[in-house]
């Protein structure tokens, strides 16, 4: 399992649950925007079969999750907020590479942190939840997107060699911990 450098404190699960609509808003743009990256993944790369057999599954899933989200706020009389840039997400993209193989790579180990992060995360607010069907929803959450951020790495280490994923995933993760760290805690997943 990835290893994040900065964990994320209890103080930011508890901005979330004072504004847990607000969270959830969020949560389904994020769910939209994970399966968009990876129709963009599979439209990308169409010469790498294993690539989009695993975007494409992926794409479906995180497609279901954003359904799973829409429900529930339907359910408490809530609706879906306008789109916003998402200054963690953006943060990361800056530090994606230019040039085909370095591209490729960073796409890959970028995702893989941002599922990472939401994985600490989703855990962060499955374990202040009480319990019931929306702990239970954020534990499976979870669950998937530690699938999902190990994913990414497998498909990295497909298509490069070990030790250049190696040090170009040390070298982004000390960045996440950097931009993670700058954020101000918000009622969003980032």
């Amino acid at each position: 399992m990835l290893q994040l450098r900065y964990k994320t404190p209890k103080a930011w699960a508890e901005v979330v649950l004072k504004d847990f609509n607000r969270f959830l808003q969020d949560h389904a743009a994020a769910e939209k925007k994970a399966s968009g990256m990876a129709v963009s993944m599979f439209s990308h790369y169409p010469d790498k079969p294993l690539l989009v057999e695993a975007m494409v599954n992926l794409a479906l899933e995180e497609m279901n999750h954003f359904r799973q989200v829409i429900k529930i706020m339907h359910e408490r009389g809530i609706y879906q907020a306008a789109d916003e840039k998402d200054p963690y997400i953006h943060a990361l993209r800056r530090l994606i590479r230019r040039g085909p193989e370095e591209y490729l790579m960073d796409r890959l180990l970028t995702a893989a942190i941002i599922e990472a992060r939401g994985c600490e995360r989703f855990g962060l607010v499955a374990g202040s939840l009480p319990e019931g069907p929306l702990k239970t929803f954020y534990r499976v959450i979870t669950e998937s997107e530690a699938r999902h951020h190990e994913l990414f790495v497998e498909l990295a280490l497909e298509y490069f060699p070990c030790h250049a994923v190696e040090e170009r995933l040390s070298q982004l993760l000390d960045e996440e911990a950097l931009i993670t760290q700058a954020l101000p805690y918000r009622a969003a997943l980032h």
